[in-house]
């Protein structure tokens, strides 16, 4: 899978994409990701990719044509599944949606920032919006980012264990079961026997049944 992230703001990203399984997907060649600064697509000498709103009020937007400019450039090279637009308003993001776009190809991510972008590069060139929650942040750089991890991690091969993102919350719609490790015993807090019993279909009962009851309790709309 190939990612490029149009943003004004690539040094964002370094944190996110140095570590854990998104940089080992990376390491593996399973997953590329692109920054591209948006401003290096402005055509004056300020590097400029704002100004401020027809209409009146507080706050600035983002210009069509940079961005316009990037996707153009990227589009010249190769096919893209999806323009994604990472906004509030947008789709919200869930495991089901994360499945279907890790089968994707090639992706383009626009980070909005200040007030947004021009409406009309909403109406053309983009092809989705996404919104990680009902609430703002100051721009989609964080939203890009946690796209970008909860769709490589279901790459085949990125995860060590194949069945491992099959038994994350919200696969079957169901929260995941406790885990435990290592001692058995600490301090009297004791793991429950099933899990020391070796029967393997048994401890996939109860954990279904955990995984059950914790849905009901914590998030009974998703049953």
């Amino acid at each position: 899978m190939r990612i490029d992230i149009l943003t004004i703001f690539p040094q964002m990203f370094s944190g996110p994409f140095s570590h854990s399984i998104v940089k080992r997907a990376m390491d593996k060649g399973l997953a590329e990701i692109h920054l591209h600064d948006i401003r290096d697509y402005a055509t004056d000498k300020h590097r400029r990719v704002d100004d401020y709103p027809f209409g009146g009020g507080a706050g600035m937007v983002m210009l069509i044509e940079p961005i316009e400019r990037c996707i153009d450039a990227l589009r010249a090279e190769r096919q893209y599944d999806e323009v994604i637009y990472m906004s509030p308003d947008g789709l919200l993001l869930d495991q089901p949606f994360a499945n279907t776009i890790s089968t994707k190809k090639n992706l383009i991510i626009l980070c909005g920032h200040y007030k947004g972008v021009d409406e009309r590069i909403r109406e053309h060139l983009i092809t989705m919006e996404i919104s990680v929650g009902n609430y703002v942040l100051s721009g989609g750089e964080l939203p890009a980012a946690m796209l970008c991890d909860a769709v490589i991690r279901l790459i085949p091969g990125v995860l060590g264990d194949e069945t491992s993102a099959l038994s994350d919350s919200f696969q079957d719609n169901l929260l995941s079961p406790p885990v435990y490790t290592r001692p058995a015993d600490y301090k009297g807090w004791k793991v429950p026997d099933i899990l020391l019993s070796g029967h393997d279909r048994k401890i996939a009962e109860w954990r279904h049944e955990q995984a059950v009851e914790r849905t009901k309790k914590r998030r009974p709309e998703l049953l």
